[in-house]
């Protein structure tokens, strides 16, 4: 049997708290708790866990600023749990690194549902040992792990998926919506501009000038491309 996955539930309300580590106790999850920001980077460098459901209004230290500390070390896979609605507060979320951005209130199984969507992928392989290189990307599949020429690169598990969509037609355009296609299953409530977003994060990270980039190119009106020069 597969090994039990860790999920490191954030969250200062008590009951959404005993909520969510019910329901995930229920699905056969091993569920670690934390209050603050301080306890969870504490657990999440101690126990490194498989995925991590993190509040926002956090006292002290908020969400936010969890993740910026987590994504400078770690590209483990984080829901981030709020009662901000606004589209801005969601990308912000996304392009600080968050994997998915559940707003409360909100039915603790489609919670689960995204949890298990978002490790689905993060330890999804495609059998064959296929490796995709273009440029000097390269891609190694079924190991999900990302160099460029030469240099590993950390992707969340959302930015891993849409660059390896991109990189495997190098000069086809996609639009965003059959970018989300690449994503679908993590936002049951996808919107476009997540995409922008993760292409954002993306060209931070494999751009040697992520303001000018070579690699992933805007095609004006229409998408994204990876360049095929």
């Amino acid at each position: 049997m597969p090994p039990v996955k860790k999920v490191l539930v954030v969250e200062d309300e008590v009951k959404i708290a005993r909520l969510v580590r019910d329901y995930l106790h229920q699905a056969g999850f091993n569920v670690l708790e934390a209050s603050d920001g301080p306890g969870a980077l504490h657990l999440a460098r101690a126990e490194r866990p498989d995925m991590i459901v993190l509040d926002l209004g956090l006292p002290g230290m908020d969400g936010y600023d969890v993740t910026r500390e987590l994504r400078a070390k770690s590209s483990v896979p984080i829901i981030m749990l709020t009662a901000r609605s606004e589209e801005s507060d969601r990308i912000v979320g996304l392009e600080l690194g968050a994997d998915d951005y559940v707003v409360k209130p909100f039915s603790p199984k489609e919670l689960v549902a995204r949890i298990r969507a978002v490790l689905r992928r993060a330890d999804a392989t495609l059998g064959g040992g296929e490796v995709v290189r273009a440029g000097p990307l390269t891609v190694d599949i079924p190991k999900r792990r990302v160099s460029v020429d030469g240099s590993d690169v950390s992707l969340t598990a959302s930015e891993f998926d849409i660059l390896l969509m991109l990189a495997r037609q190098p000069g086809r355009i996609y639009t965003r919506a059959q970018l989300l296609d690449a994503v679908r299953g993590v936002s049951f409530e996808s919107y476009e501009r997540a995409v922008d977003a993760h292409i954002k994060n993306i060209r931070r990270k494999i751009e040697s000038d992520p303001k000018h980039p070579e690699l992933v190119l805007t095609v004006y009106g229409v998408g994204y491309k990876f360049t095929d020069a």
